[in-house]
């Protein structure tokens, strides 16, 4: 099954959005929509989340996008960009 890289940028100043949608976000996720490979926020050098980044395993890049469409930080507006990409991991094998 393909694999791809969701990366996800957060528009400014939008912490207070984030934190809100974050039990329902975690609740999507977890939800077997897709496999999931890792996921995690992006982080500034102070730790604070400026962006999601998601690789999963999808049907095929459709599914993958509407993965990233239907994700409730999507639907709240939370993000300045989405891009998705499909990627292959070589290791560890």
């Amino acid at each position: 099954m393909p694999q791809f890289i969701i990366q996800c940028w957060d528009k400014p100043q939008a912490q207070e959005l984030r934190a809100a949608t974050r039990p329902a976000h975690l609740d999507y996720v977890n939800s077997g929509a897709v496999k999931l490979i890792a996921v995690g926020p992006m982080l500034t050098d102070d730790g604070q989340p400026f962006g999601s980044l998601l690789i999963i395993e999808a049907e095929d890049r459709p599914a993958a996008e509407r993965f990233a469409a239907e994700d409730p930080y999507a639907r709240a507006g939370l993000f300045d960009r989405v891009d998705v990409t499909l990627w292959r991991q070589v290791f560890p094998a």
